[in-house]
C-alpha cells in the first residue's frame, strides 16, 4: 500500500478521538469516498495512531481492494503483543448493517457485494459492517449530542444529505435504505438532483447545493457554503435568498421526520452545521411554524467530531463481539443440559 499518512490520536486535527470506554480491544475502519481511516482501539477504549490511506479507484473491483487494504492495515495497526478481538468496518453507500450486504456505492462503484462473506474469506477476526452515517450516528448517540436519548435522528449536511434514525435505542436499517432523507422531494419540480429527480432535499439544502446555487445566481464562483454564509452576513441579498431556500427545504424535510417518529432530539452535523446560529436560529423558527400538532424536537449540533465514523466502527465491533460471546455461552449451556 502506498501514500499512507499517520497522525497520532489527540492532535488538534484529531480532536474527535474520544475514548469509547472500557471493553475488548478492536480495530476500527472508516472507508470514505477518498480516504480510508483506521485505528486500533485498546481495552480502555482509547484510539491509538490513526492511519489514513487513499480509497481504491472507482469500479467493481473496489470492494476487494477495500478488504485487501483493511487486511494490510490491520497488521500494521496492531501493537506488538496486542490481540484485537474484532474489527469494525464502516462503508459508504447503501449498506445493510445487519447482513453486511452492500447494494451500491456511488463514490467507489461497487454493486451488490456481500462484504460479510468477503471479509470472512480474507480476515481472521469477527467483522461488524456498518453504514457511514449510521456508524457516525452511533458515536453521536453513545458519546456525543445524542447521549441520553433513545429516539433520535442524526442528519449529516455535507456534499449530500443523509440521516441515521434511532428508535428505542436501536438504529433503523431497513435493508440499508433507512435515512436516505436526502432524496425526499421538498420542492416539487425544483433543482435537479444527481439521483434524476427534482427538488430533493440534497439538491436544495446540502452544503454543496448552497455553494452551487449561489455561484450560479451571483456569477461569482465560491468554494463552499461557508463563503455563502459570510456573504449573507455582509448583506449579500443573493446569498440570503439561497440560504433561505436551503433552510426552508431542510425545515420541510425535518418536519416530516418529526411528525413520523417524534424524535427526542435532532442532531445536525456536516459542513452546513458549522454555520451555527445562522442555521439553527432560522431553522428552529421555521420548523416550529410547520409543526402545529406535534412537539418541536430540539435541534443540536453534532459533537462526536470528524472521526465519528471511526468511533462508531469500534462500537459496532464490540457489539458484534458481545453477540458472538452471548451465542457461544448459549451454545455451551445447551450442550451441557
Amino acid at each position: 500500500m502506498t501514500d499512507t499518512t499517520v497522525r497520532p490520536a489527540g492532535t488538534a486535527a484529531d480532536t474527535a478521538t474520544t475514548a469509547i470506554g472500557p471493553g475488548a480491544p478492536v480495530l476500527a475502519f472508516d472507508v470514505g469516498g477518498t480516504t480510508i481511516k483506521a485505528a486500533y482501539v485498546d481495552a480502555d477504549g482509547v484510539p491509538g495512531t490513526i492511519l489514513r490511506t487513499p480509497s481504491p479507484a472507482f469500479g467493481p473491483s473496489s470492494a476487494v481492494a477495500v478488504v485487501d487494504a483493511v487486511a494490510e492495515l490491520a497488521g500494521r495497526l496492531t501493537p506488538p503483543g496486542a490481540a484485537p478481538r474484532a474489527l469494525g468496518l464502516t462503508l459508504p453507500g447503501i449498506v445493510d448493517d445487519e447482513t453486511g450486504f452492500a447494494t451500491y456505492s456511488e463514490n467507489l462503484g461497487w454493486r451488490d457485494v456481500d462484504f460479510a462473506a468477503l471479509c470472512r474469506s480474507r480476515l481472521a477476526l469477527p467483522v461488524a459492517i456498518g453504514h457511514d452515517v449510521r456508524s457516525g450516528g452511533t458515536a453521536e448517540m453513545e458519546l456525543g449530542a445524542g447521549r441520553g436519548h433513545r429516539t433520535a435522528v442524526v442528519v449529516v449536511l455535507g456534499t449530500g444529505v443523509s440521516a441515521a434514525v434511532f428508535v428505542d435505542g436501536r438504529p433503523v436499517v431497513a435493508r440499508g435504505y433507512a435515512g436516505e432523507i436526502g432524496h425526499a422531494v421538498v420542492i416539487p419540480r425544483g433543482e435537479a438532483c444527481v439521483c434524476g429527480n427534482q427538488g430533493c432535499l440534497e439538491a436544495v439544502s446540502s452544503a454543496a447545493a448552497v455553494a452551487r446555487r449561489y455561484s450560479r445566481m451571483s456569477g461569482r464562483e465560491v468554494a463552499g457554503a461557508r463563503e455563502v454564509v459570510e456573504a449573507m452576513a455582509a448583506g449579500d441579498t443573493i446569498a440570503a435568498a439561497v440560504w433561505d431556500t436551503a433552510v426552508e427545504g431542510l425545515a420541510l424535510g425535518l418536519s416530516h421526520v418529526a411528525s413520523l417518529i417524534q424524535p427526542e432530539v435532532i442532531v445536525l452535523g456536516g459542513g452546513l452545521a458549522e454555520a451555527g446560529d445562522h442555521l439553527f436560529g432560522p431553522l428552529r423558527a421555521r420548523l416550529a411554524s410547520l409543526l402545529t400538532y406535534v412537539p418541536v424536537p430540539p435541534l443540536v449540533k453534532a459533537r462526536a467530531g470528524e472521526n465519528a465514523g471511526l468511533l462508531g466502527s469500534a462500537l459496532l465491533a464490540r457489539r458484534a463481539l458481545d453477540r458472538t460471546d452471548d451465542r457461544s455461552t448459549d451454545d455451551r449451556g445447551t450442550h451441557h443440559r
